[in-house]
């Protein structure tokens, strides 16, 4: 028999209309790669702390071979501010803040908030969007990179899974 879930962190309240697993599709593009769909699972999951996990993972739609993930958390801060802090399998780190709106907010990596390894993707700085309504999530991604400006990555729209 499983064990129930945690009880939310009163910190994490406000955040319960992302707990659970979303699953869609999305289309990536930017101008130093050809536009491609992708398959998405995105997981907020909480452990009863004062923080959410966030778990990531993206397929081609094409071949399904694995495209990306991203492991971190998602916690409130001092005065409605949030927190994102993640790790990339592509040499990065990523700390981001910004704020919740209703069911919606937005995050953009604080300066110096991307951490790169010595052989790690050139970018500079990221921004997400999210937006839930109802049982649909919906987000943008945009980047910057050392040779390119910030512009849109990704964009997809998820459903929330039973």
């Amino acid at each position: 028999m499983a064990a129930d879930p945690p009880d939310l962190h009163p910190d994490v309240a406000p955040l319960a209309f992302l707990v659970g697993t979303w699953h869609g599709e999305g289309l990536g593009e930017y101008p130093s790669i050809e536009p491609f769909r992708y398959g998405e699972e995105l997981t907020f999951d909480h452990v009863g702390d004062a923080y959410l996990t966030y778990a990531q993972r993206s397929w081609l739609l094409e071949d399904g071979s694995p495209l990306h993930l991203e492991r971190g958390f998602l916690r409130p801060g001092a005065e409605g501010v949030l927190e994102l802090t993640l790790a990339h399998p592509l040499g990065l780190t990523e700390v981001s803040e910004g704020a919740l709106d209703g069911p919606s907010f937005a995050l953009t990596s604080i300066p110096g908030g991307v951490g790169r390894t010595t052989t790690g993707m050139p970018v500079t700085s990221l921004a997400r969007r999210y937006r839930v309504d109802g049982r649909t999530l919906v987000y943008e991604l945009d980047m910057a990179t050392e040779t390119t400006p910030m512009t849109r990555h990704l964009a997809a729209v998820l459903r929330r899974q039973p």
